[in-house]
């Protein structure tokens, strides 16, 4: 092995140690943003790292000038007090509730832990007595659907979980034409573009990628059976429809006036 290679490893290790290092330190600084107090021995357990190793991150985060406190004996821990905040200028109001109100109107959809976990942190940045990022901006951004009487929400919730542990699922999908069709999938990834949800999987039906539209999957049942995610540009999904070649036909609908509230809310 030459010394250039042993270097270029010494380096990798070194790189890999700080990565690690400083992820830890922001989920301690988060943790803390959050709860205020929690113990060294907690907050090892939740990083997979030693309460010596805790000790010495919270040494470095006090160095680089957050207010930390160990209070030592039965009911101490590493406290952050309570008029502490992100510096100012790490978000601005505005990117602020812009942030909540987009996670906000994941979360309606996909109530996901980490989307949760992400609203809170946003959350403890906002002063003490305004808490309520919801109606601040000039921007309010609701995706649920009305009173989800089909349970939506709770599909997307099967989806996610579908793609975040690599399980089958074995849907009856609806194409355009309105044939049903009972396909077991391989989901790799959640989309959503103008107001409408999509799943990108492999098809073993197809035997190849496709894009199935949410709201035409009638039922979807988990198979337990896992898969290996096949490698896919992001980049090259089907979401760009260019109608430039494409024969419009015109046409002309006659509604009646009841109808019409409705019908405008349909085509937007």
């Amino acid at each position: 092995m030459t010394d250039i290679v042993i270097y270029i490893k010494i380096i990798e290790k070194i790189f890999k140690v700080f990565a690690m290092k400083f992820q830890v330190m922001v989920k301690i600084l988060f943790r803390l943003l959050k709860v205020r107090k929690v113990s060294a021995a907690v907050l090892a357990k939740e990083n997979g790292v030693s309460e010596r190793s805790i000790y010495r991150y919270v040494e470095e985060l006090i160095i680089s000038g957050v207010p930390l406190d160990i209070i030592r004996g039965r009911n101490g821990g590493i406290c952050l007090p309570d008029t502490y905040r992100l510096p100012e200028n790490f978000f601005s109001k505005d990117e602020l509730a812009a942030a909540v109100n987009a996670l906000s109107a994941l979360y309606e959809q996909l109530p996901t832990d980490s989307v949760k976990s992400a609203l809170e942190k946003l959350g403890m940045q906002q002063k003490t007595g305004s808490r309520d990022l919801s109606v601040s901006g000039n921007i309010l951004v609701d995706s649920g659907t009305w009173g989800d009487v089909y349970d939506f929400s709770d599909k997307l919730q099967v989806f996610e979980n579908a793609i975040e542990n690599c399980v089958c699922l074995d849907v009856l999908y609806t194409d355009r034409s309105g044939q049903q069709t009972r396909r077991t999938i391989e989901p790799h990834l959640l989309v959503y573009k103008q107001n409408i949800w999509y799943i990108y999987a492999w098809c073993r039906t197809r035997n190849d990628f496709r894009l199935f539209r949410v709201g035409r999957i009638r039922s979807a049942r988990n198979t337990e059976e896992t898969f290996t995610k096949r490698y896919f540009e992001k980049n090259n999904l089907p979401l760009k429809f260019n109608f430039a070649n494409t024969e419009l036909v015109h046409i002309r609908l006659s509604v009646s006036e009841k109808a019409l509230p409705d019908l405008e809310e349909w085509l937007g």
